[in-house]
């Protein structure tokens, strides 16, 4: 039998309105500012390419075939020039034919070489971004499936989708563009080196107009990575806007709140437009001071260049080869510097994708745990259990009764009193602080989650649907045959609803059911409750949001679901629990009162008092609908 922990309260008088608030904490972003600011100040940081070197470890022979391919790529640039200077100085003079000719046929074959590189590195390098982005995403989403329940208690939905889209892009951009980014420093070494050893004055006077170059760097820097970062900011709180608003949908219609919405959503929209204007300013502000600063070195290698030519101490081969290694030499510089912000970004995403792989798991099998067995005898029992999500301000305390195998027991109580937060407990959705929660005579600690879930269904207030048929809303989880499925849903007396579908078991839902009513799709969450064929049975207020032809039909169905089950009940509707073996009374996380319906009213406490309440307010609804 029941068995209460703690004397009962004094009766007080509180109202029902429904489904408890679960208090839970406010709901936060993984991470912080600091954090992404720290971030946008880095180039490089270690930490996460060991995080994301995981990833990339399986395609180690791509990344290596890339590498290479590029070397050879940037290897071909670098020689071009000297083949021309080559033509020019020996092939064009008096007897230089041969020297022409097989400078023609080293610069074909080079080119032939430079366009295999080229082809190779940029095949090689986009299927291997692809296939490291996809085992991110992968991780990612399996690790948001098994994460505790509290982390996304805390976790905004639309800046968690912000880091699996425009996070995972990010890391995509950074890792196409980083072994180009290797080829790039590598011209531009191999280019000074070429430029040096083909003239040491030359060389160094072109190579003077770079303190230029780091002048303005210097300058640029700063306020680049703050329109960045801004950048960044201003996106998430867009996405998150949108997020909320598609799932709000039907309540801002129904509160004809949609101008507010668009108005809401356009300001954070515009402030993203702006930020992103700014910040694509300064992503291209480079572009024009590099091609500026080519053409001044350009001008430094003629004026010089030519005058050296005319008094026959510099070969003109020479000449022509140092104007197209000066074209080339800001090529890189430009690239480096466009690709600053891309890695920026990645630095700041991969920082950002590491919190939330990193995020710990912390409900999970522990070492030897063992399964529920088919025979188990679905028995329930809360032992001084103890709970909060902030542990500092429990909800549930010292909470203690049992239900034996078979028995219909329900949870009542007002508002906040921990009527769901208990069947969470059960489900292991949370674990305890203290006290433990017990299945068929074995701590839920104790047994694998996956058998947990198999032998406790759980049907809600709000039934979840996914898109999929109607034969695939109801087999869900479960291994059933059709015939299995079709005697289910004629159980609980869905069948007639659904035959009446224009496919029938094959209609497609669309997203959670939103084609059906609230009470088809609670006759479809018990129609899957009976095809899982659990042992224990947890009803969420299953009924609380229903008309009362509908509630029968219900009703009806939920006897029949109950047969030979442990069920528990959270009951918002007292005239629905009457029959209950027992009822647990909570307030504030504590029990104040165990019993059956008629003792509890005889005793005049807490749920009399809620009874006399919800009984006076059917009574006024059924005289107005009278009158």
């Amino acid at each position: 039998m029941i068995r209460p922990e703690d004397p009962a309260h004094p009766d007080i008088a509180e109202r029902d309105d429904g489904r408890e608030d679960m208090q839970r904490p406010p709901r936060a972003v993984v991470g912080s500012h600091r954090i992404e600011e720290e971030m946008f100040g880095r180039v490089f940081d270690g930490r996460v390419i060991r995080r994301i070197w995981p990833f990339v470890r399986p395609y180690r022979l791509q990344l290596v075939i890339s590498i290479v391919a590029v070397l050879i790529f940037t290897a071909t640039q670098i020689v071009i020039p000297l083949i021309i200077r080559d033509a020019i100085d020996n092939g064009l003079v008096p007897g230089g034919q041969a020297a022409l000719r097989s400078a023609l046929i080293v610069f074909g074959v080079v080119i032939v070489i430079n366009y295999a590189a080229s082809f190779v590195q940029e095949k090689v390098v986009g299927q291997t971004a692809e296939n490291v982005l996809f085992d991110i995403r992968e991780a990612m989403f399996s690790h948001l499936q098994r994460v505790s329940m509290l982390f996304m208690d805390k976790t905004e939905v639309g800046r968690l989708m912000s880091r699996l889209q425009g996070d995972v892009n990010s890391m995509q951009e950074f890792l196409e563009t980083s072994v180009l980014s290797l080829g790039d420093f590598v011209l531009l070494i191999g280019i000074v080196a070429s430029m040096l050893y083909l003239d040491l004055r030359l060389g160094l006077l072109t190579l003077t107009v770079l303190p230029i170059l780091f002048l303005v760097r210097i300058v640029w820097l700063p306020r680049a990575r703050t329109a960045f970062m801004r950048a960044h900011e201003t996106n998430s709180a867009a996405n998150g806007a949108l997020a909320e608003a598609i799932h709000g949908v039907r309540a801002v219609q129904s509160m004809d709140r949609q101008q507010v919405n668009v108005t809401l959503y356009a300001d954070k929209a515009r402030a993203n437009l702006r930020a992103h204007l700014v910040a694509a300013r300064y992503a291209q502000v480079m572009v024009p001071i590099v091609d500026t600063l080519t053409g001044l070195a350009m001008a430094v290698v003629i004026v010089v260049g030519g005058s050296l030519v005319l008094r026959q101490s510099l070969d003109v081969g020479v000449m022509v080869a140092f104007l197209f290694y000066v074209q080339r030499f800001f090529d890189p510089i430009r690239s480096l510097t466009m690709q600053y912000s891309v890695m920026q970004r990645a630095m700041a995403s991969g920082q950002r994708l590491s919190e939330v792989l990193d995020v710990e798991v912390t409900v999970k099998n522990k070492p030897g745990a063992q399964p529920l067995t088919p025979d188990m005898d679905g028995s329930v029992e809360f032992r001084n259990v103890t709970f909060g999500y902030n542990p500092e301000h429990p909800i549930l305390r010292n909470v203690s009764f049992r239900v034996e195998p078979g028995q219909t027991v329900a949870l009542v109580g007002p508002t906040g009193s921990g009527k769901s937060s208990s069947m969470a407990l059960l489900q292991r959705l949370y674990d305890v602080q203290g006290g433990s929660v017990i299945v068929s005579g074995r701590d839920v600690r104790d047994v694998t989650l996956g058998s947990l879930g198999r032998h406790v269904a759980v049907v809600l207030q709000e039934p979840y649907l996914f898109t999929g048929t109607v034969m695939e809303n109801i087999r869900f989880n479960a291994a059933a045959t059709d015939e299995q499925v079709i005697e289910a849903a004629q159980a609980v007396g869905a069948h007639d609803f659904i035959m009446a579908l224009p496919n029938g078991y094959d209609e497609v839902l669309g997203e959670r059911g939103g084609t059906l009513s609230l009470g088809q799709r609670q006759l479809l969450s018990f129609a899957r409750a009976l095809v899982a064929d659990a042992r224990i049975l947890v009803m969420d207020e299953a009924t609380a949001s229903v008309d009362s032809h509908t509630e029968m039909q219900i009703q009806k169905a939920l006897e029949t679901l109950l047969e030979g089950r442990t069920g528990i009940v959270i009951a918002h509707r007292l005239a629905t629990i009457r029959n209950a073996d027992a009822i647990v009374v909570l307030r504030a996380g504590e029990i104040v009162e165990i019993g059956s319906h008629d003792d509890l009213i005889s005793r005049g406490g807490l749920y009399a008092g809620l009874h006399g309440l919800q009984h006076g307010a059917d009574d006024h609804s059924a005289e107005a609908e009278q009158s």
